[in-house]
């Protein structure tokens, strides 16, 4: 039995680690205001995102590489809106968040 799963939780164990997601040219330039300070910003729209937070049934991926895709995510959406920075709505939960997209420069 361990020798047909052992292959398995080698790939969960390699791929766990692996961020898929990265922003894009534009989404680069998007930043996260992590302390939430958009004074005298413009909202352009809010954005709802998600990724894949499990690998299989029961393996979890590394909460902290779901976080940085979903902030990828959601800095390429908010450039398509025209914004520059985008602050987190909520905490993610099941590998979806939801951002608020604003024009601040």
């Amino acid at each position: 039995m361990f020798q047909r799963r052992f292959p398995l939780l080698v790939l969960a164990a390699a791929t766990g680690a692996c961020t898929w997601v990265k922003p894009d040219e534009a989404g680069s330039r998007v930043r996260v205001a992590y302390d939430g300070n958009v004074a005298g910003c413009t909202k352009v729209g809010e954005i709802g995102v998600g990724v894949r937070d499990r690998l299989l049934p029961g393996v979890e991926r590394n909460p902290l590489k779901v976080r940085d895709e979903l902030e990828s995510l959601a800095r390429n959406e908010a450039a398509g809106l025209g914004g520059d920075t985008v602050v987190a709505v909520d905490e993610p939960r099941g590998g979806e968040q939801r951002f608020v997209a604003y024009r601040c420069r």
